[in-house]
């Protein structure tokens, strides 16, 4: 079985004897360093970066809301900004267990960027987590939610910027949040509407965890859009946990468009901060939440392609002949 550490590259199965000749830093090792020093120097920076992705905001004019009410939250942002996003399968960011099965330290059992500008629809890539890569001392092929273990974020975000083979100072931004922190996120919007196609039961005792969500058109709280992303009934199915991960998030950007922001947003992000581990400030995130709901279009959300299963293998590879950039689409 070949696995792909990154895109174009196959890396040799655990069977063979031959070792993956790429190292993971690949043929650009000095953007991996200064990229895993980036995220070391953390918050220390976002000051700057701040001034060149989003404007100074206006201050005589700054509570004046515009005609839709949006720029009063926040500046939009002048660029395109990208931002990592990581779901952990831990009940809070600290937990020493994350409580699932197997029972281990955190995963990272979501993982999706961002792509946030002004005037354009929201871009979104869903990354498989269940992705063979290869990490610093590790012979062995690792899935892609491993990379939190072995590195948190600042390899996690790395790894991500080799496979599809991003610019040096992307992704801008990083937000890891936890089990808790969703269920507080979407009880804060005042619940999410989503349409199911199909009814799903699933009862795991050793975790305490129960899926009961029913067919077509349902208001999920806290609790059930936990559910709706989490439920796996079966070990090799990632792909239509990401559908309805993606049926979420559909959910809330149109919750957002609903909303009275001006109102709901601040309060909302000052329960969330405690909730995630970000390096983006609060005036970041509203001027982010500005530009989503201010697109013309629902989100665009697409998923890194794999290649087929070979049989009930649970690591996968990426699809062959990929074109460069995979992504964000060029508008």
């Amino acid at each position: 079985m070949i696995r792909t550490s990154r895109m174009g590259e196959p890396a040799l199965s655990g069977d063979s004897q031959q070792k993956p000749s790429k190292s993971w830093l690949g043929d650009r090792p000095g953007r991996s360093l200064l990229r895993i020093g980036a995220a070391l120097l953390g918050t220390a920076l976002a000051g700057t970066a701040l001034a060149t992705i989003w404007p100074k905001p206006d201050v005589a004019g700054a509570d004046v809301p515009s005609s839709e009410g949006l720029t009063s939250l926040a500046p939009l942002p002048e660029q395109a900004v990208m931002v990592l996003v990581v779901g952990l399968d831990a009940d809070t960011i600290n937990a020493v267990s994350n409580q699932a099965a197997p029972q281990g330290p955190a995963n990272a059992d979501s993982l999706m960027l961002v792509n946030i500008s002004a005037k354009q629809p929201v871009q979104i890539l869903q990354l498989p987590t269940e992705l063979a890569v290869q990490l610093p001392g590790i012979e062995e092929m690792q899935a892609l939610s491993k990379t939190w273990q072995h590195g948190g974020i600042a390899l996690t975000s790395d790894v991500v910027g080799e496979l599809i083979d991003l610019p040096v100072n992307k992704p801008d931004r990083y937000l890891v949040l936890s089990r808790q922190g969703l269920r507080r996120f979407v009880e804060g919007l005042g619940d999410i509407e989503v349409t199911l196609n199909q009814t799903y039961k699933y009862e795991d005792k050793s975790q305490g965890y129960s899926v009961n969500l029913q067919a077509g058109l349902q208001t999920l709280n806290g609790a059930q859009a936990e559910q709706l992303v989490r439920h796996k009934p079966k070990p090799n199915d990632d792909h239509q946990r990401r559908v309805r991960q993606g049926l979420l998030l559909q959910g809330v950007h149109q919750q957002l468009a609903e909303i009275d922001v001006v109102t709901v947003v601040p309060e909302l992000l000052n329960v969330f901060s405690n909730q995630v581990t970000t390096d983006i400030s609060t005036t970041e995130m509203l001027s982010l939440v500005a530009a989503a709901i201010n697109a013309p279009a629902p989100p665009v959300i697409t998923e890194l392609p794999l290649a087929p299963r070979a049989g009930q293998q649970r690591l996968r590879e990426l699809k062959p002949d990929l074109n460069l950039p995979i992504w964000p689409a060029q508008n």
